[in-house]
Parts: C-alpha cells; structure tokens; sequence
C-alpha cells in the first residue's frame, strides 16, 4: 500500500513535470474536460472579467473612471494568480462542472452588451456606432472576439505554448552567443546571393509600392517553411528516440525529474505517440527553432540597415525607385527597411534548414533542442511504466 501511494505521488509530480516542460500531451489519458479546461480557467476568468473593464470605460468619466478601472485590473490580476494556484493542483473537472464553466464563458459576451444597453439608451459599440441598433454589432463582436479566445487559449493550454515560450525565452541570451558564431560562418557564403539583389533598382520598386502586411506574408511563408523543415526532421529524430531505452539511457533522463528515485534494471518497449503528441513535440520544436531564427533575423536586419545607411543615399534611392522614395517614420526610406525585413526572412530560414541538416551547425544549434525531445520521450516510457505498477 505504502509503495502504491508512493507511486501515485511521482506518477502525479510527473504529470506536472510534463506541464512544466510544455509537453503536456505525454500524460496519459490527456483531455480536454480532465486536464486542458481546468488549466485555462485562469485566462477564460481574465477575459471575462476584463470585460467589466470595457463597461467601465464606456459608462465612467474623470477620476472615478480610472479608479474603477485600477479596481478592475486589481481583480483581474488577483483571480488570475488564485486560479494559477488552484490549477497548479491539476484538479479535475466533473461533466456538470464543465458544461458549467462553458456555460458560464458563453453567457458573458452575449450579457455585457445587453447590460450597456439597458444602462445607456445611446448605446456606445467598440465601432464608436451611437445608433441603438448598434448593440447587435457589439453582441457580434463580444461573441467573435470570446470565441477567439476561447481557441487561441485551448490550443495554447492543450500544447503547452506558455511553457515552451518561456523556456525559449531563457535560451535567447545563449543563442545571441551563438549568432555571433554563426552569423561569421553562415554570412558570408549567403552574401554572395543576398548582396547584389540588395543592390538591385527593380527590388526597390518593388519593396516601395509593396505594404507592411504583404511584407508580413512573405515573412510568415518562410516562417512556414522553416516549421515544414522541422517537422520532417522530427519525425526521423522520434523514430530513432523510440528504440532507444536502455537503462542507463532512461536513468540519465529521469536525473532531476520526480522519477530520479525509480530504479530501471532493464530496457522498456518502446511506446507510440498518438497525433496530439507528436504535434505536440512538434510544436516543442518548431517554437525552438523560431526563437533561433529571430534572434538571427533581428542580427540580419540590423546588418542590412546599417549597409543601407552607409551605401544607399537618398539620391540613389530615388535613381533606383524612379521617384523619391517613401519615408518611414525613422527618417529612412521604406524600401529599405523592407528589404532588410524581407533578407532577414530568409537568412532566419537559411540558419534554420542548415542548422537541422549539415552535421556541423546540428551539433552546435539543433542538437541541443533535440535533447530535450529524447529526455522528454524518455522520461515518458518512464512515466508510464511506474503508472502501470501504480495501477493508475
């Protein structure tokens, strides 16, 4: 009984391990109503209550305004923190607690503006709209805008993408170490493509009459292809992650983890990932070599800038362009921010591809991110070993 319990106690320091790490798919038996709801509870909660904060905007004037506003954001902040904790718990929701939290969720951006309407005849909708009829366009925008949230904040929960994010985020001062490194190695063979379509009249034509959000298109593209790029090499990496779990392989994973105490005599079968876990590791990859590739691309830029300063004079922009060229809010032609935008793009995308598939940038920037992924396998088989013999 004593080992039993015992094992019920790692099995569930596990789990929240798994949390920690931004794998939270690996728990066994993983759902939207036993695990994914319960840990969005804290958000759903900010939103809903930051909808107070839009009634008090559009109701209060002067001081009071923004006291009731401070109070608002007071609450918000503090129900955040409390449900943080609750959640840490990883308490599990009953069928009547779960349609009641829905319910609950659905009802507030459907009330809000019914109760704006009743307070103020000249109805006030986030479009600055003074018609009455106006309240079925803030019913519709309150709906539009919780539902997205309510989809951005289940699929962040369900992947762990705070998680990833911030374990991402502590690697950042490393990987700028690193640029440094790469961008003397990778820079100068990529400028012998890169360099002259700088230099070239026609590029700027172009990047003078092409917007900001076409721009940001061509940036998500290459975003794109560099996820494409790591999903085809996950896949390679877990099938040979699988077959791997010796003794002395999963005893070095566990170091550090709530299975440290576990004694592994002999090797395990290799467990299969269902398709939410392998997006899962997926997205534990792909958000790794994103914050690689803007670390690069903001080294890039800043490259492209500088030369555009030294080389491209406001004359030689207009003998490019054919007209003078339009101006940024920084005092320097649009174009140019653009190109470095659009250079910097594909330098990122560049890094990324070579650092998964030449054998010396692997080791020193993809290696590391595929670590965590075999420890995160690893400590998996572990886990549901030591769950099996709990009986759980």
């Amino acid at each position: 009984m004593i080992l039993a319990v015992a094992s019920e106690t790692v099995v569930r320091r596990t789990e929240q391990w798994f949390v920690r790490q931004g794998a939270p798919t690996m728990i066994e038996g993983y759902g939207f109503r036993s695990h994914v709801l319960p840990r969005m509870l804290p958000a759903l909660t900010f939103v809903a209550v930051g909808s107070l904060a839009w009634l008090v905007l559009q109701q209060s004037a002067g001081l009071s305004r923004w006291v009731l506003l401070g109070a608002i954001v007071a609450a918000m902040v503090s129900a955040w923190i409390l449900l943080s904790l609750f959640v840490r718990r990883m308490p599990n929701f009953s069928p009547r607690m779960t349609v009641l939290v829905l319910v609950v969720y659905a009802a507030i951006p459907v009330i809000t503006p019914l109760i704006q309407s009743a307070i103020d005849v000249k109805f006030t909708a986030p479009d600055g709209d003074q018609e009455t009829e106006s309240v079925w366009v803030a019913l519709i925008w309150f709906v539009v805008v919780f539902g997205a949230a309510f989809v951005a904040t289940m699929l962040a929960t369900t992947y762990g993408l705070g998680a990833l994010l911030k374990a991402a985020m502590r690697h950042v001062i490393a990987d700028l170490g690193n640029s440094v490194h790469l961008i003397g190695r990778a820079l100068p063979p990529m400028l012998f493509v890169t360099l002259f379509l700088f230099f070239t009249g026609e590029l700027w034509q172009a990047m003078n009459q092409l917007r900001w959000p076409r721009v940001s298109l061509v940036v998500l593209l290459f975003a794109a292809i560099t996820v494409l790029a790591a999903a085809a090499r996950l896949r390679d990496e877990i099938g040979r992650v699988e077959q791997d779990l010796r003794p002395e392989i999963l005893t070095g994973a566990c170091k550090g983890t709530p299975l440290s105490e576990v004694e592994i005599t002999e090797p395990l079968p290799p467990k299969r990932l269902n398709g939410r876990q392998s997006r899962n590791l997926l997205v534990m990859l792909a958000i790794r070599q994103l914050v690689q590739a803007a670390v690069i691309g903001l080294a890039l830029f800043a490259f492209f800038v500088i030369l555009g300063l030294i080389v491209v004079t406001p004359a030689i922009a207009t003998l490019w362009i054919g007209e003078p060229p339009v101006m940024s809010w920084l005092g320097v032609p649009s174009a140019m921010l653009r190109n470095a935008t659009l250079f910097a793009a594909f330098g990122s995308m560049y890094f990324s591809v070579i650092s998964m598939s030449d054998a010396d940038h692997r080791r020193q920037f993809f290696a590391p991110v595929i670590e965590k992924v075999e420890r995160t396998l690893e400590v998996r088989a572990v886990y549901l070993n030591v769950r099996e013999r709990a009986g759980a």
